[in-house]
């Protein structure tokens, strides 16, 4: 079964475009944005330049020194993609939003009125280059997927060709690094390849955001797994008594509505892929938008879609001086696209276990009633020092680890100590003697390391072995930055194995292992 012709309308460099368009930065210069310290989007002429999506910050500014850098701002994005989508509107209805820079339609209604899909593709970009102003690329193809991928080639695929067309492509195209990294360990490298493996096998061993990903390689996702009509008692409704007319205001009440739909729908064990947003301001006036998904929208990602849409509707508006009365008095979430949600891959020696679950709801509602930032988690990042590893990131939040496996000259080898103290403790290593032990600028030992006082520990403990010292020299270039210090792994008579630092004639202990 081919899936439904679809048109993807997708404007290149849109986070670009869109700091253009808001903030007045010129899109004809070298200009990067940015999202986790990497370059998510890059201008024309910073990519003749070498910048490069994915690049770090420091090697964008590297090969391009008069690189103009912003940070990403997806409410910024989507204030801007808010008339592309109107435009469009004024053609063709029933228009879904991807994510700001794409949207989605059905290609059947435009093509029958403009005479075929190449016309009616070509009506499309002329609509939003005079109305707009902006560049945009459409692709056809049976399936938002394969349509999207269409539209980053600016081509039309036939009727009944879409698997031909996903064959080569690589996996990266899915959008899903993890799940990408361990497709590429199992030697699977195109979606041919991913699209060939057994349905079963991949839900029972992958799960089911995987199984989702397998229809979308072989150019089956316009029916999910499990498709069923939603239940009319799904949607969930937010009545203000004070009109909200604040971007601050509108994203407190898009978590606490997230997750009250979400909730809903785990009641029913449902997840949404498809979700319509309405709000009603105070004339009356009804706004609409949808926005799709590939996977399964979470929490996090329906309050930020819910937060994007309501800022560019708020922003917008206030721009078009819409006046008093323009502040939204009515929020309604509609799940559209809902499947059944079958659940996580069971584990080895039986079901995930539902004290995860509760955990997880339990901190989600702590993010909704403190913020997002209220709850962290620890995310292993690149570094030579084992305790400036741990970078601390949003609970449901991007876990994107950055360059733990590149080259870092002087970083310790494994195995990694068990426990890093997040304040290391001082310490005193002492001779034989007595006499405070110390390295010399040429990392010679002042004196052999024979025992070692811990914090208030009263009494020092003797050391049985030691290795060392190693030096490290970071930021040696960068005054008021630069740090010089000497490592060392000490062996205690009572067994404790530290890892110790000597550092302008200060010793501390950062790690302990096991």
């Amino acid at each position: 079964m081919t899936g439904v012709r679809t048109m993807v309308i997708w404007c290149p460099d849109w986070p670009v475009i869109a700091a253009e368009i808001v903030d007045g930065y010129p899109s004809h210069e070298p200009v990067a944005v940015l999202h986790a310290n990497r370059v998510l989007s890059a201008s024309p002429a910073a990519r003749a330049e070498g910048v490069r999506r994915g690049l770090r910050k420091r090697e964008a500014q590297g090969r391009c020194p008069h690189l103009i850098v912003l940070e990403h701002d997806p409410g910024r994005d989507m204030r801007a993609f808010e008339p592309v989508l109107t435009a469009v509107e004024a053609l063709a209805p029933g228009v879904e939003t991807l994510r700001p820079g794409a949207c989605a339609l059905a290609a059947r209604g435009p093509a029958r009125y403009y005479g075929g899909e190449e016309a009616a593709a070509e009506r499309l970009v002329e609509q939003i280059a005079q109305q707009c102003d902006v560049e945009a690329q459409v692709g056809i193809a049976d399936g938002t997927f394969a349509a999207g991928l269409a539209a980053r080639a600016g081509t039309i695929v036939s009727p009944g060709e879409t698997a031909g067309f996903l064959a080569d492509l690589s996996i990266t195209a899915l959008g899903r690094p993890a799940l990408v990294d361990l497709l590429r360990r199992l030697g699977i490298h195109t979606l041919a390849e991913f699209a060939a493996l057994p349905g079963g096998d991949v839900l029972a061993r992958f799960g089911f955001d995987a199984a989702l990903a397998h229809r979308l390689a072989g150019g089956r996702d316009e029916r999910p797994l499990a498709p069923r009509q939603p239940p009319p008692d799904l949607d969930v409704t937010e009545t203000f008594d004070d009109p909200v007319d604040r971007v601050d205001a509108a994203a407190f009440a898009a978590r606490a509505l997230a997750e009250r739909l979400h909730d809903r729908l785990g009641s029913h064990g449902l997840a949404c892929t498809r979700l319509a947003i309405e709000a009603t301001t105070e004339t009356g006036a009804e706004l609409v938008r949808t926005w799709r998904h590939d996977g399964l929208l979470g929490v996090g990602q329906i309050a930020d879609r819910l937060r994007w849409q309501l800022d560019g509707w708020l922003r917008t508006r206030r721009t078009e001086k819409a006046g008093p009365g323009s502040g939204i008095i009515r929020l309604r979430l509609v799940p559209e696209g809902v499947v059944e949600h079958l659940g996580l891959q069971p584990g080895l020696w039986g079901e995930a276990g539902e004290e995860r679950d509760r955990a997880h709801r339990a901190l989600t509602r702590v993010q909704g009633l403190l913020g997002p930032d209220a709850v962290l988690t620890a995310v292993l990042d690149g570094g030579r020092a084992d305790s400036r590893r741990i970078r601390l990131v949003a609970w449901g939040g991007e876990r994107v680890a950055q360059s733990v496996e590149a080259p870092w000259p002087g970083r310790l080898p494994p195995p990694a100590p068990a426990t890093v103290y997040v304040e290391p403790l001082p310490a005193e290593v002492l001779a034989a003697d007595g006499a405070p032990v110390g390295v010399s600028g040429r990392l010679t030992l002042t004196a052999v390391p024979a025992k070692i006082r811990l914090g208030e520990e009263p009494q020092p403990v003797e050391i049985v072995a030691w290795a060392g010292p190693w030096p490290v020299d970071e930021r040696w270039w960068a005054e008021g930055e630069s740090r010089r210090y000497a490592r060392f792994q000490l062996q205690l008579a009572d067994d404790r194995a530290l890892l110790a630092v000597l550092e302008n004639g200060a010793w501390r202990v950062e790690a302990l292992y096991d």
